[in-house]
């Protein structure tokens, strides 16, 4: 495991006990370099979605928490937000809440010449996703080939 990996995973760890507590999922936390800088993000939500005051409470929590903990060497800044609608699938639960639901798979390359498909999600395991397409037309991907799994979404 990463030292990016282990501060990801202490990171839910600590933040998991405040979220049950306030009713908030943790969808994800990210340890990134962008710009020189480097940033620890969660991603929250709950049903009906995340307010910024949710999202400050949130920070104001676990902000204290890492300064007692105080297990990331590097200076970083903290970030809580919410997933937004273009969250990319990335773990079970994930593939598990959008069953049944349509979505946006972009592969690395060409298949069949296309490489964006849109489809209901029936079936997902460890290896391979499956979509139906509106033409009935049954899918299956395998996720290494997947630059992008997210629900599809209209406006």
């Amino acid at each position: 495991m990463t030292q990016r990996e282990q501060y990801e995973q202490r990171t839910e760890e600590l933040m998991l006990p405040v979220l049950e507590e306030l009713n908030f999922e943790l969808v994800d936390v990210e340890y990134v370099k962008e710009g020189g800088n480097w940033y620890l993000r969660a991603y929250i939500d709950k049903e009906g979605g995340i307010t910024v005051d949710d999202c400050e409470a949130v920070s104001r929590r676990i902000s204290d928490l890492l300064d007692e903990k105080d297990f990331i060497k590097d200076s970083y800044i903290f970030e809580v937000s919410s997933p937004g609608l273009g969250r990319p699938l990335k773990k079970e639960k994930d593939y598990v809440r959008s069953m049944g639901k349509e979505l946006e798979i972009r592969t690395y390359r060409a298949i069949n010449r296309e490489k964006e498909f849109y489809g209901i999600l029936t079936a997902y395991d460890g290896d391979t996703v499956t979509i139906e397409t509106e033409e009935g037309t049954s899918l299956t991907f395998q996720k290494g080939d997947i630059a992008l799994i997210r629900l599809a979404f209209d406006f």
